[in-house]
């Protein structure tokens, strides 16, 4: 035991809460002193930014205060290295005033604290100069620890101190509440560009400094009991003795703080759960592969209907008593990456995927005797969903482990088939321990036909409308200027997404009350018939609604028979034709039926779902629930998939942090004031071989130097196209903006433009098309070098269909003739030059020219201009990439349209010219062809 503190050994004693004061104190001066210096001395620099200075922004920002200059960004590191001392004493007080034996919470904190501490230290010495990477990196790390370092501090607060607890809460509260102001002015500043918002946007940024610190200034409250005690155990020093008390932390009561933090965790029973979500991640992941592999095989979608095998009994007991096989032969699925064969690759995923939802379906039934393990296995399926998507959102809407992905194009397809392969060999063991079959229940009615409806609108919701998180934004957009959510705002999607799995565990009751069927009804014809931010609510309140709805409706189906999940399966690969349907109706019989009636679609979801929920076991009455756990059995359990949530979307908050465009891109060429511009159909952005093209895209844009392009074929966001969105990846790897195009609900096969040049405004058409597909169109206003230049993006209607393309030229002939500014068709015609609608679309009727009408060896793809200056035109291969060439043509802004007299390349000035690597043989199977070489004119 150790000896009592004797007071003549003391040398110097303080109070803990001085500790807190202090780095309360010096953390203000520091951000307080660089403020006043940088006002005083750089006022009208720091609050100047890239858009507006003085007198339109008056108040500087955080960053722009502590950034570069000299003297607040060394006044501003001095203070902060002077708080470390306090911080760290701060973070080690606040375990000891914690820690208890068998808790891991105040470790954990401990643990984060530390981190944050040193993430701080990271962003404040490595500045944004110095290197942006890792200056990002550190801030990202510092915010997304703030969330566990708040919470964690909450929940183990004492109950003996209210006043600390009081204001942790109201402070966090604050903090937290402040975020939504915050980013709704960065993105006014950011992307609509309004004057004055960047300085409102600066005062909620210094408000989040001190309501951070503040939150750690509480700690003063607790530290009142403390003393630091300086002892000189060998009579060294002569200082002046203190009294101390002989305890120095006073016994705090036992508390409760809930389960999710309770004493009883399991390491093992964490890597449990974690491994039944990564194999709810491989299910979602191969389930939205098939639409991306599915190539004139569509017969291949039923593979899904495999549950049905469990209606023989039999079956259903060779399956069950050999679960961890079964979902390891469904990793099959995984290893089609291997195969090189489009077809034979296809094959391997039905295979897999058809074992994987026969796995799936037989886990949920085994699991029928034991409503806990039921609970949790659902709650991993709808998780993995979450995972997935996350997936998708940090690889710009491709799951890295799909088979259209490998190492060349950015696929993890190895580490993701390996962590598999142990999340299967983990997760099975419960079920391989107890393999006792359930017999199928006589005793009570059921209707597996309605249990199945309700399961089937569910997973058809889930996967058409959740599997990318910015499928609804994508719903809802509707061109420039932007007045709606981008796909950064995807993260919005991912946290509701996670609250609907609280709100089940919360309130499970709720789940499938008739009072979410018409909340989800709402969000359902919101996001169907408004645009922008209000169709983005609805979105949001369909995405809460249908997450919550997915354990219950899963026990409801394992409670109403095997039948119901075959039911169940079959209703969504119905689902899903119509879906396609709507759009593709010119290539399947009776398809016209469904033209453009995505509602029907929607409709027919709240429907089959409103099924599911009126047979589904409810305990609307108290005692009977027979499919519902015990809370105090299952919380513990529970508490791991909360704890795996809550990771996925913090890491899905950083990657919307990283992935906010930056919107100051530049022309490759400026000084010659040239826009290279340029058409290009690719052909839903898989390459003839099926892999995802595009990398290759991406390479081949930039290496010509392309300024403007029009994309063609680029509406991927449905199930048969994988829901993706080619264009994401490309604007934010090139530096570009990106109109979208008209988005999946108007049922066109798309069309999306990427400029260097900020677009002003522009507009969604849907030209005339009686009988055959909608023809989509872009038109735009650019600011390009200070002067408006118009770009039409167009797709006409096919071969099959001349009064479709004769009334789209015209329509098309007039909207460029009324444009009063220059303006470049980037389009695709399906016309012989010189011949039928060619003279609509060149000549009087549009007031537009071809961009070389000797050019007779065209049919798709054609440029066309009106009062700019054309200096070069060329056509490059395709490789395999596509089934299309890319076309490109150079403009001079500032200058008459010029003549067609053409000029040799030795005329042309060099920031005029065409890159040289495609002479020739070219690069990549790239290469100028038609003509051999570029052509350039007077």
């Amino acid at each position: 035991m150790a000896p009592r503190v004797r007071e003549r050994d003391v040398v110097f004693a303080l109070s803990g809460k001085w500790v807190s004061w202090a780095h309360t104190a010096i953390a203000y001066s520091a951000f307080i002193g660089a403020l006043i210096t940088g006002i005083y001395l750089h006022y009208h620099k720091i609050v100047e930014n890239e858009y507006y200075g003085y007198p339109q922004e008056w108040f500087p920002s955080v960053s722009a205060t502590i950034g570069d200059r000299f003297p607040e960004r060394s006044i501003f590191q001095v203070f902060i290295a002077m708080t470390s001392g306090p911080r760290f004493a701060l973070v080690f007080l606040f375990y000891i005033l914690t820690a208890r034996p068998g808790t891991i919470l105040p470790k954990f904190v401990l643990g984060v604290g530390i981190f944050r501490t040193l993430t701080c230290g990271g962003w404040t010495y490595v500045t944004s100069t110095d290197d942006h990477g890792w200056h990002d990196i550190f801030m990202i790390s510092y915010l997304v620890a703030t969330l566990p370092w708040t919470l964690g501090c909450i929940a183990l607060s004492s109950r003996a101190n209210p006043v600390a607890l009081k204001w942790r809460k109201r402070l966090a509260s604050a903090f937290f509440g402040t975020l939504v102001p915050l980013i709704y002015f960065f993105i006014q500043h950011k992307v609509h560009k309004v004057a004055g918002a960047y300085t409102t946007y600066a005062f909620f940024e210094w408000a989040l400094i001190l309501l951070d610190v503040g939150f750690d200034a509480v700690t003063a409250l607790d530290f009142e009991g403390f003393e630091l005690v300086i002892r000189d155990l060998q009579g060294a020093s002569r200082g002046k003795s203190q009294q101390v008390s002989d305890a120095v932390i006073e016994k705090e009561r036992d508390k409760l703080i809930g389960s999710v933090f309770g004493s009883g965790f399991s390491m093992a029973e964490a890597i449990d759960a974690a491994a039944d979500v990564y194999n709810g991640f491989v299910f979602w992941s191969m389930l939205t592969s098939l639409g991306v592999t599915v190539w004139c095989y569509e017969v291949a979608v039923m593979c899904t209907i495999s549950p049905f095998l469990l209606c023989s009994h039999y079956i259903r007991s060779f399956i069950i008593t050999n679960l961890r096989y079964i979902h390891l032969v469904s990793l099959i699925g995984l290893l089609a990456y291997l195969v090189e064969t489009p077809a034979l690759r296809l094959l391997a995923v039905s295979f897999g995927l058809s074992a994987s939802c026969l796995a799936w379906s037989a886990t949920w039934y085994a699991e029928e005797s034991s409503a806990a393990r039921l609970e949790t296995r659902t709650l991993a399926w709808s998780i993995g969903l979450i995972a997935s998507s996350i997936a998708k959102f940090a690889n710009y809407t491709n799951n890295p482990i799909w088979p259209i992905m490998h190492a060349e194009n950015g696929g993890r397809n190895a580490l993701g088939f390996a962590l598999a392969f142990a999340a299967v060999m983990r997760s099975t063991r419960r079920i391989t321990e107890n393999r006792t079959v359930p017999a199928l229940s006589h005793g009570t009615s059921t209707s597996p036909g309605l249990a199945g409806f309700g399961l089937g609108g569910l997973i058809f919701g889930l996967h058409s409308l959740l599997s990318d998180s910015s499928t609804m934004i994508l719903w809802g957009w509707e061109g420039f200027p932007v007045r709606g959510p981008i796909a950064a705002n995807g993260v919005l999607t991912l946290l509701v997404m996670g609250a609907g799995i609280l709100h089940y565990l919360v309130l499970p009751d709720r789940a499938t009350s008739w009072i979410s069927l018409g909340f989800l009804s709402v969000g359902a014809f919101f996001v169907t018939s408004f645009s922008y931010w209000t169709g983005y609510l609805g979105a949001l309140c369909l995405s809460l609604e249908l997450v919550s709805m997915s354990p219950p409706l899963i026990a409801s189906a394992v409670h109403h028979g095997p039948l119901a999940f075959g039911i169940g399966f079959l209703v969504y690969n119905v689902l899903v034709l119509a879906h396609v349907w709507v759009v593709a109706y010119a290539f399947v019989p009776g398809g016209p039926l469904m033209r453009e009636h995505t509602d029907w679609v929607m409709t027919a979801m709240v429907l089959l779902i409103g099924a599911g929920i009126a047979v589904a076991p409810m305990d609307r009455n108290g005692p009977k629930a027979p499919l519902r756990p015990k809370r105090n059995r299952s919380d513990r359990s529970k508490s791991y998939y909360i704890y795996i949530l809550g990771f996925l979307e913090l890491l899905a908050i950083s990657v919307s942090y990283l992935r906010f465009p930056t919107n100051d891109y530049v022309p490759h060429h400026r000084d010659e004031k040239v826009i290279t511009a340029g058409i290009w159909t690719v052909h839903f952005s898989l390459d003839n071989n099926m892999w995802s093209s595009e990398r290759r895209m991406r390479d081949l844009i930039k290496e010509l130097e392309v300024d403007v392009i029009g994309l063609l074929e680029t509406d991927l966001q449905r199930i048969i196209m994988g829901n993706r969105d080619t264009t994401q990846f490309l604007a934010e790897d090139l530096g570009m903006y990106v109109d979208a195009g008209p988005g999946p609900n108007k049922h066109t096969w798309g069309a999306a433009l990427l400029s260097k040049f900020p677009i002003l405004n522009s507009t969604h058409h849907l030209l005339p098309s009686p009988v055959g597909e909608l023809a989509p169109a872009i038109h735009a206003t650019l600011d390009a070098y200070g002067e408006h230049i118009d770009i039409v993006v167009f797709h006409s209607g096919q071969e099959e269909d001349p009064e479709d393309r004769r009334q789209q030229s015209e329509y098309l002939a007039r909207l460029m003739r009324e444009s009063p500014r220059p303006l470049i068709l980037l389009s695709y015609l399906v016309i012989k030059p010189q011949e039928g609608n060619y003279n609509t679309y060149v000549g009087e009727k549009s007031g537009m020219k071809d961009i070389d009408p000797t050019d007779w060896d065209r049919w798709c793809e054609y440029i066309l201009y009106k009062g700019i200056k054309r200096t070069g035109y060329a056509r490059v291969s395709r490789s395999t990439i596509t089934d299309t060439e890319l076309q490109v043509g150079k403009f001079v802004v500032g200058q008459a349209e010029g003549t067609d007299e053409q000029i040799s390349e030795e005329q042309v000035a060099e920031g005029l010219r065409f890159p040289a690597i495609f002479k020739g043989e070219g690069r990549r199977g790239h290469a100028y062809h038609v003509f051999n070489e570029p052509r350039y004119y007077n």
